[in-house]
């Protein structure tokens, strides 16, 4: 430990954010980073625990606490106090195949479980790791790794979103020759359309794909598997194929009225924007515009929060978040100590802002849909929305909600987004292949394993766990990658 008092003398600083109604004017990323001095004195509020479960990754009362790469964060933070940021990058870069997404957009895993949070504020890892990423780059000390020996098995990745390209990144390091294959027109999977800009630029997904072009993995996008493409193609022509394919199947809504014109799944908006954006500016007139609109976002996680987000940027009339559960607490209770994931009320930068143009939270709690409204030419117009209230049931013994009698209230409403999560991944790729599926519609495995029913067909990943976190698909593609080399060669040095 570089500072043994650092957690007592530094308070925890993050990285300053650009003002709510600032912000709102553009798509940018809005954290500029802090400077050097004050970022070593943030690695050095490290206490280098004894038992360090910032990279556990433990599951306690069925949530996971701690980093599922497992990343050295005690070692690198140690560094960074020191100023020997070299060595904290190889450190860092030896677990975390890119840090310069992780760092942007996890919810830190690996901060909920620090120790400095359990009677204080804890360190500022995840904008520890991201400031180690971007002076690695702007120090050219990121460069193409390229296998000296290639050997003559060939892998076809089906998706490129984190755990297609980690997938693809160890096995190409690996020596063995990878083709990623990607149904859209820009490789990045969920984030590239499904990740606002304002949280993740793309031009660092642009410049990490660059970077494993030049060490050897070959990119095909507009390549639709299961639809356009064969599977049976992929088959015939690779040794291994890897099914990363995400959890893109969204969670519909069936009350009355359903077919109004003006209701899109929350997945379906934030593509067309960010293609639009990235297209035009927003000039072609593809994506779908909420200006002028009242907005009602159905989901309070970080899909309908990004929501909320691209929709005050495209200047809305109103925003409306409906919650069916509970409103949180602001701090933990009793029942959730330290290290658990802490279930406390987050607002998060899409509420902040509106908030700030607004004046108000948008969220509804313990609220959902009940009926929507159409006009005379079939276009959404308002919805009805209920209250509703924790039952048990009593053939079952579960609590459920349930609506409230005469709680009814009517919203007016032209642009509603659905973002009430996912149901699994898209069923044709699954089928194409004839690979098995669990209970919950993710492709079945044998528990600790990532290799299918089908001879060689691997998975990995939302469409392997179901829908998850950035950083689990990395770490999902890093242990599928292992297990594909092993198929391969009989042993593994990954």
């Amino acid at each position: 430990m570089g500072k043994p008092t650092g957690f007592l003398d530094y308070a925890r600083e993050e990285n300053p954010a650009i003002e709510p109604l600032v912000r709102i004017e553009n798509f940018n990323e809005f954290h500029p980073p802090l400077d050097r001095e004050h970022r070593q004195k943030q690695g050095a509020r490290c206490m280098n625990c004894g038992v360090p479960f910032c990279q556990s990754c433990v599951q306690l009362a069925g949530m996971y606490s701690g980093c599922p790469l497992h990343n050295l964060i005690p070692e690198w933070n140690d560094m960074i106090y020191r100023g020997n940021w070299e060595h904290a990058l190889a450190r860092l870069c030896k677990t975390a195949s890119f840090p310069e997404f992780t760092g942007r957009v996890c919810p830190g895993l690996c901060m909920a479980a620090c120790t400095c949070g359990a009677n204080g504020d804890p360190v500022t890892v995840k904008e520890n790791e991201l400031a180690l990423i971007e002076y690695g780059y702007e120090n050219h000390l990121i460069q193409p790794r390229i296998p000296e020996i290639r050997t003559d098995k060939k892998i076809a990745v089906v998706g490129s979103g984190p755990s297609g390209m980690a997938t693809a990144d160890l096995l190409n390091r690996r020596g063995h020759n990878v083709t990623v294959y990607e149904r859209f027109d820009r490789v990045g999977g969920l984030m590239m359309y499904g990740i606002p800009n304002m949280k993740l630029e793309k031009q660092y997904i642009d410049r990490r794909v660059n970077l494993m072009k030049q060490e050897g993995v070959t990119f095909v996008t507009n390549a639709d598997i299961g639809n356009t493409i064969p599977a049976q193609e992929l088959l015939d022509s690779y040794d291994a194929v890897v099914l990363c394919c995400g959890a893109s199947n969204p969670r519909d809504l069936n009350n009355p009225g359903r077919d109004a014109n003006g209701i899109y799944f929350a997945v379906d908006f934030l593509r067309a924007n960010t293609k639009s954006l990235l297209d035009s500016n927003l000039t072609d007139g593809k994506n779908i515009s909420a200006k002028g609109k009242h907005v009602i976002v159905v989901g309070g996680g970080d899909t309908g929060n990004d929501c909320i987000g691209t929709c005050i940027r495209h200047g809305c009339k109103s925003i409306t978040a409906l919650e069916m559960m509970p409103e949180p607490p602001e701090e933990r209770l009793p029942s959730n100590p330290w290290p658990q994931w802490p279930r406390v009320k987050k607002t998060d930068y899409g509420h902040e802002e509106a908030i700030a143009l607004f004046g108000h939270d948008p969220r509804l709690y313990q609220t959902t849909i009940k009926e929507f409204h159409k006009d005379e030419n079939g276009n959404l117009s308002a919805v009805t929305i209920v209250s509703l209230e924790s039952k048990k049931d009593e053939k079952t013994g579960r609590f459920m909600m349930v609506p409230v009698e005469g709680s009814e209230q009517t919203l007016p409403c032209e642009l509603l987004l659905i973002a009430a999560g996912f149901l699994g991944s898209q069923p044709y790729v699954s089928e194409a292949f004839g690979v098995e599926l669990n209970q919950r519609t993710n492709v079945k495995t044998a528990e600790g394993s990532y290799k299918t029913n089908v001879d060689k067909v691997f998975t990995a990943g939302d469409m392997h766990r179901g829908q998850s976190l950035v950083v689990w698909g990395i770490a999902e593609g890093r242990a599928c990658a292992r297990e594909v080399d092993e198929y391969l060669m009989g042993y593994t040095c990954l």
